[in-house]
């Protein structure tokens, strides 16, 4: 198994808001299911392109996911992109003070990765490709955060792993992140950890947040070398 601790220093903050990757409080059956399809990606406008990048035929390259300034608007590679067979497999976010697990989902490890067609109607994939993740209130309140995600690759060796996530909140990015795991070896099960400083939100903008459910949405891309092989979505609120 491999242990890899994404640098710290690729984590770009935008404004004042900080966020990241983070779990929900809807059934782990329901997420379970899920992580299994988390192979896609999406895109709207970027600056200096005419077209969106969904309906663009050539490939997106990291640079392009880099200068996103809202979230896509449909998915930027197929589900069949993810030739290298990247499956996660389980998933946790702790309280990085006090260990606390404030999420944590792990699928039946005997559950294969599902093939879905390229063709499946939008409204499907849609479905599939994002994952609606309840918080409580107290969420935003936290210092620190460490996530955990464990993920195996088929038969091929992976090099330079990388994922670029980008967080907004209504349409405005608010954070990105730009993580290399490195080099994965054929048929290897993974561990990838980061964490994440919580900085202290204003009175207003926390009360922003928790009056406009879903309205904080990331898009993470993964991409193997500069090929992009998967993009998720994720919506957000916080609630008691």
């Amino acid at each position: 198994e491999q242990r890899r601790r994404p640098d710290p220093g690729r984590t770009n903050v935008v404004g004042g808001l900080r966020r990241e990757r983070k779990p929900s409080t809807m059934g782990s059956d329901q997420v379970a299911k899920r992580l299994s399809s988390l192979t896609v990606g999406d895109s709207p406008g970027t600056p200096g392109v005419s077209t969106p990048l969904h309906q663009r035929r050539e490939p997106v390259l990291p640079e392009q996911a880099l200068r996103l300034t809202r979230p896509t608007d449909g998915f930027l590679c197929p589900l069949s992109a993810n030739k290298y067979k990247i499956d996660f497999k389980e998933f946790e976010i702790k309280d990085y003070d006090s260990g606390e697990s404030l999420f944590h989902v792990k699928r039946d490890p005997e559950a294969a990765l599902p093939t879905v067609p390229d063709d499946i109607d939008p409204a499907m994939e849609a479905a599939v490709r994002t994952v609606r993740y309840t918080f409580p209130t107290s969420f935003l309140g936290r210092k620190t955060i460490r996530t955990a995600l464990v993920f195996s690759v088929g038969p091929e060796p992976v090099p330079n792993f990388r994922m670029i996530e980008r967080h907004y909140f209504k349409d405005e990015l608010v954070r990105s992140y730009d993580f290399n795991f490195g080099f994965c070896i054929p048929m290897s099960v993974n561990s990838w950890e980061a964490i994440y400083d919580m900085p202290e939100l204003t009175k207003e903008r926390e009360e922003e947040i928790l009056a406009s459910p879903f309205e904080m949405r990331s898009d993470s891309f993964y991409y193997v070398g500069d090929t992009l092989v998967m993009h998720n979505k994720a919506e957000y609120q916080y609630k008691d």
